[in-house]
């Protein structure tokens, strides 16, 4: 018996479950401290109410044999996937529903992904970077390079004609930085993609956030995307489903390589390996896009972007460099003083009873920055805010 060695290559601590031991140390040793979290990404408002309708209806639906559901197709009801195919035409992307797979979420996904392609592929990510690419990576035994994402270039990294890459990692709204790229620089990596025969697998899980129609909600607004592109999105921040799970990933028909079509080895896979995602949850999301769920979102999103601002508004008066706060429910900040990143962490936890995410955490390039994220409530924020700038000032 042999284990797979490459689990040995990844850290030994997940980052955010490093935070949470010595967020609970100090806690332990505070107990009379009330600690704020602006740290991790996860949502505090809760699912919208045409959700809870819809959720409840699906839950009648199950005790009636007439409108029982047991094991449902693999890639999603079609009731959903048609809600999201009307969901990206609203935006200019034409769908099949062929090409839509629905799942428990965007990073179950982004890792199992990995299966349809081969071990020896280059995989370019960005540095900063979300940990879950690279991590799955390593544990497959592939060779993973950095693109520098730095302030020089508002951590936007472009493609360098240098560098032959198999399989590209491309996050916009950008976690952890906020950055988002524009169409014009979307283009660049689909160009560079098809030139290579390469394939991008482009996170938008964050697309709802962005409130400028000028900027791309999904790479497929970007002409010749779909013979090198896959997208990953969930509900969790659309929606609030991160204690629900669901979420979708789009394989265009035209996306081949080595003369076999992507979308039915991917649907190969998920036939094999995945049993589907609730039929309850399935129609929790599908009221999402509903004329009474999307005002009912959009309101949630709007809340959450406003808490970026009151953060935003705070760097501006400290006079802080950063990145994302508008299209972004992530700030993206420079550590007053040229700190570290952990010991600013570790200032903010004990002086400000605030927690944010290091982003040393994030790769090499996030060394000497800060994450902090709107997802809390509106009084949390403006509490936490106020410590920081008294702290600061």
């Amino acid at each position: 018996m042999q284990i797979n060695r490459h689990f040995l290559e990844v850290a030994d601590s997940y980052l955010f479950s490093t935070i949470a031991h010595k967020v609970n140390q100090y806690t332990a040793a505070n107990p009379d401290k009330r600690v704020i979290r602006l740290g991790i990404g996860d949502v505090t408002r809760p699912l919208a109410p045409a959700v809870i309708d819809a959720l409840h209806a699906a839950v009648d639906d199950m005790s009636k044999a007439e409108t029982f559901h047991g094991y449902g197709p693999e890639q999603g009801y079609d009731f959903l996937k048609q809600s999201l195919q009307d969901y990206y035409a609203s935006h200019g992307v034409k769908l099949d529903l062929e090409e839509i797979f629905v799942s428990d979420g965007a990073k179950s996904d982004v890792g199992n992904i990995l299966d349809i392609f081969g071990a020896d592929n280059l995989v370019l990510v960005p540095d900063p970077v979300y940990p879950v690419y690279v991590d799955t990576n390593v544990m497959a035994g592939r060779k993973v390079q950095y693109m520098n994402a730095t302030e020089e270039n508002g951590f936007l990294p472009l493609p360098d004609e240098t560098v032959d890459a198999d399989i590209i990692y491309l996050c916009s709204p950008n976690n952890p930085t906020g950055a988002v790229y524009t169409k014009e620089q979307l283009q660049k990596w689909v160009d560079y993609a098809n030139e290579r025969e390469a394939v991008i697998l482009f996170d938008a899980a964050y697309e709802c956030f962005i409130t400028d129609p000028t900027l791309p909600r999904s790479i497929f607004e970007i002409p010749g995307a779909k013979t090198c592109a896959i997208e990953f999105c969930s509900f969790s921040k659309t929606a609030g489903f991160t204690g629900t799970r669901c979420g979708y990933t789009v394989v265009p028909k035209a996306l081949v390589r080595e003369d076999s079509s992507l979308n039915k080895m991917w649907l190969r896979r998920q036939t094999t390996k995945f049993n589907g995602v609730p039929y309850i949850v399935q129609k929790g999301a599908a009221a999402v896009f509903t004329p009474e769920g999307l005002p009912q979102i959009k309101d949630t999103i709007q809340y959450y972007l406003d808490n970026a601002k009151i953060i935003a508004q705070a760097m501006d008066e400290l006079g802080i460099w950063y990145t994302g706060g508008t299209n972004s429910p992530y700030i993206w900040l420079k550590c007053p003083g040229n700190m570290k990143s952990w010991d600013f962490f570790d200032l903010l936890l004990e002086q400000a009873n605030v927690v944010g995410t290091p982003g040393a955490g994030f790769g090499q390039n996030g060394e000497g920055f800060f994450r902090l994220t709107a997802f809390g409530n509106r009084e949390n924020t403006q509490e936490a805010v106020e410590r920081i700038k008294a702290l600061l000032k």
